[in-house]
């Protein structure tokens, strides 16, 4: 797989150290140094490779590491923790990103036999995130869509059948499991999706665990019990990583005090926003948003609840 990997490297080689727009739906690319506060985010649904360097995604108590002899898939949004290195020789790092849609996987399996993909899994149904190797089929499909950047014309007509390709792929390999249950909205996976679209939308107000698992069509205990499965956080933990991470915006971006980043997204008491944004990320609120702006130049949208990394920087995962 060298050749392909190569010319992987090449065609992915003007990307910038933030969301790269490649011209192709969907697929976006990053190169370099990201900045730390950047890869700490939500992330979208995915299939990722890495091309260069290595990268590890901490969610909840679980962290991956991963290399271009690996590709990572996510299920599910997932608030988590990465970070980038170069390669041992000093290239940069360099990857590239697909986002999922569910109504493109469900139409893809509706069109193929269950033998084509049902006994090839290996990862646990139920899980919303791995890593597994790289297959040199997979590696071909992505030098077929990447090419498209040199041909935009043939975009409309190929990327398509490209994207249904890479699909194909993954649900031949051991993260088959997740990609079925992505598309299948009464799957473990399809039901704990909607609650996390739930509690990303109202991520500022009081949860019940309780309203969510029934409106999950789930009792408390399974309800819980999936929701860890798939996220590696509890329902609390998730919601506290939200919040966390959208007031770091806040302070960064929004230029607000800590008192009032802790009562936009949701904190009673100051005091306790502070201990807890500590924990999560080392550093005071104060401390770290001045930290990151002596650093870098902000570029988070605040128009999104959250930082979206892969549709803002999926591609750096």
């Amino acid at each position: 797989m060298d050749e392909q990997l190569k010319e992987l490297r090449n065609l992915a080689a003007k990307a910038k150290n933030r969301l790269t727009e490649t011209g192709i739906p969907r697929v976006a690319m990053v190169q370099g140094k990201i900045p730390e506060h950047e890869l700490s985010a939500v992330y979208d649904p995915m299939v990722n490779l890495i091309l260069q360097g290595s990268k590890s995604m901490t969610i909840g108590d679980r962290t991956l590491h991963y290399c271009p002899a690996n590709y990572f898939v996510m299920s599910v949004d997932l608030p988590a923790v990465g970070t980038v290195w170069p390669a041992a020789t000093g290239e940069p790092y360099l990857a590239v990103a697909l986002t999922l849609q569910p109504t493109l996987i469900a139409a893809l399996m509706a069109d193929l036999p269950n033998s084509a993909y049902a006994e090839k899994t290996t990862t646990k149904a139920g899980n919303g995130f791995s890593v597994a190797a790289v297959t040199p089929d997979l590696m071909d499909a992505w030098v077929r869509m990447l090419r498209l950047m040199e041909r935009p014309a043939d975009i409309p007509a190929l990327a398509p059948v490209y994207e249904r390709e890479i699909l194909y792929r993954v649900l031949q390999g051991p993260h088959g499991a997740m990609l079925r249950d992505i598309a299948t909205p009464d799957s473990a996976i399809g039901r704990i999706s909607l609650a996390i679209q739930w509690i990303r939308r109202d991520f500022a107000e009081p949860m019940r665990v309780e309203a969510l698992a029934q409106k999950a069509n789930m009792s408390v205990s399974a309800f819980h019990r999936h929701f860890k499965a798939v996220t590696a956080m509890s329902p609390v933990q998730y919601q506290k990583r939200i919040r966390l991470l959208q007031a770091r915006t806040l302070l960064v971006v929004g230029r607000k005090s800590v008192t009032r980043a802790a009562f936009e997204v949701g904190y009673e008491s100051p005091t306790q926003f502070s201990r807890e944004y500590a924990r999560a990320f080392g550093l005071s609120p104060g401390r770290d948003a001045e930290q990151i702006l002596s650093r870098y130049a902000p570029t988070v949208d605040l128009g999104a609840p959250t930082q979206r990394p892969m549709a803002s920087y999926a591609a750096s995962n």
